[in-house]
């Protein structure tokens, strides 16, 4: 595969607190592709990096396309504290999945925006149906922690100027 190593490239260290913090960083990006002013540092367009949050958050509610190993489970499991604490690695990709991880379809940056907001005013408000495949059961503000966490190791690649 070619493109940019995503583990060594460079990204803004975003924290975000809440999902509305999550959602004023989208306005700024959408604002910023609008007027030619945003910047790539990833592979992936504004598009497809506000599409993919918006499916993993999907996920929760209308079930999520893999199975993970019990052995991975396990290991991962432990990682999760240190994953709410300091966020999530850069450059991870899920064995024998094609790029290496979902919700990867490049869209235009409006219909992502439009999804993500709609996700994450749903993760708001209604608990998840389905547990995550890798994580199992979690306490809602640790399912709200994580997200947190995937928007700012994906929207770190994504620079407003």
């Amino acid at each position: 595969m070619t493109g940019i190593d995503t583990a060594k490239a460079e990204r803004r260290r975003l924290r975000f607190n809440s999902i509305d913090e999550v959602l004023a960083e989208v306005d700024r990006i959408v604002a910023a592709e609008k007027a030619g002013r945003l910047r790539r540092t990833g592979n992936w367009t504004a598009g497809q990096v506000l599409g993919h949050l918006a499916t993993w958050i999907e996920y929760a509610y209308t079930g999520y396309p893999m199975r993970v190993p019990w052995f991975i489970r396990f290991l991962i499991r432990r990682k999760l504290p240190a994953m709410l604490r300091d966020g999530m690695q850069a450059g991870v990709r899920i064995p024998k999945v094609e790029g290496g991880t979902y919700g990867t379809e490049d869209v235009s940056i409006d219909e992502a925006a439009k999804r993500l907001r709609a996700a994450l005013d749903r993760m708001k408000r209604e608990p998840p149906r389905h547990h995550s495949p890798a994580f199992g059961p979690m306490s809602d503000e640790d399912r709200v922690t994580l997200n947190l966490r995937h928007a700012e190791l994906h929207l770190g690649f994504l620079h407003p100027q």
